[in-house]
């Protein structure tokens, strides 16, 4: 049973002692003081546990977890989602942040106008600083998110209370573009809240080959969505088409 307006902030880590207490303290300098964060460790092999820990016995509703065998990070955030508590579910993984206003902002939003997932506006940062902004349709429907995944996963929240609880494909990659296809396919539309309201951080470790996103991609619309040889071949070509213009935009600005 969800428990009032308690948002359920999902975590997972894997090897992030150097990041996961700025994310942590993002979420404990909220203005919104009806949430709990569980963190579910991956098995990490540097010192993220004890870092987790620490948390965990010095705030109540910091929750932690560790994984018996490293599973993935969509695994973990099932997990974290079987035990949540609140009526909501966000999403913030362990290198990124959110602004201070985030979750008030949006849990308003949601409930003023009786939104069951909704998502904002991000910017991208590194070691130099915030790179761009990028920004997000007004909706999305489960046709639109198909070409293109305009959800960024550490601003998305949804609404246990319309919902119940969703879960995420136990895939490596795409388990945030399956979970949302998932939702829409019973809710007509998700909103944007049109407001920069996380922080997506990006390293030179996290830059992945073109050829293997793309491979991956086709095999999530053939192996996960279940579209057939034709479907696929359209949808991923609109997909490509679509990514290639977002890189485009994201040089120029």
């Amino acid at each position: 049973m969800a428990v009032n307006n308690l948002v359920s902030i999902i975590m997972p880590s894997y090897n992030s002692e150097s990041t996961i207490s700025e994310s942590i303290a993002s979420v404990i300098c909220q203005k919104y003081s009806d949430w709990e964060l569980i963190i579910v460790d991956d098995r990490s092999v540097d010192n993220t546990w004890k870092v987790i820990q620490k948390y965990a016995d010095e705030y109540e509703n910091i929750h932690v977890y560790q994984n018996k065998n490293n599973q993935g990070a969509g695994a973990s955030r099932n997990f974290a989602i079987e035990k949540a508590k609140g009526r909501f579910i966000a999403f913030l993984d362990s290198d990124d942040l959110w602004t201070e206003d985030k979750l008030s902002e949006q849990i308003a939003f949601m409930l003023e106008n009786d939104y069951p997932l909704t998502y904002t506006h991000y910017s991208r940062f590194n070691s130099d600083g915030e790179l761009n902004v990028v920004t997000a349709p007004e909706y999305t429907t489960y046709k639109k998110l198909m070409y293109s995944n305009v959800i960024g996963c550490l601003t998305a929240v949804y609404d246990t209370k319309v919902l119940g609880k969703r879960y995420m494909p136990l895939i490596r990659k795409r388990q945030d573009m399956g979970l949302w296809l998932e939702i829409l396919k019973d809710t007509p539309k998700a909103y944007c809240l049109p407001k920069t309201l996380a922080k997506y951080r990006m390293d030179t470790g996290m830059t992945s080959n073109k050829f293997s996103v793309l491979s991956y991609q086709w095999r999530f619309y053939r192996d996960v969505v279940g579209l057939n040889i034709p479907r696929s071949m359209f949808t991923f070509s609109v997909y490509a088409v679509k990514g290639t213009m977002k890189h485009r935009s994201k040089r120029k600005s």
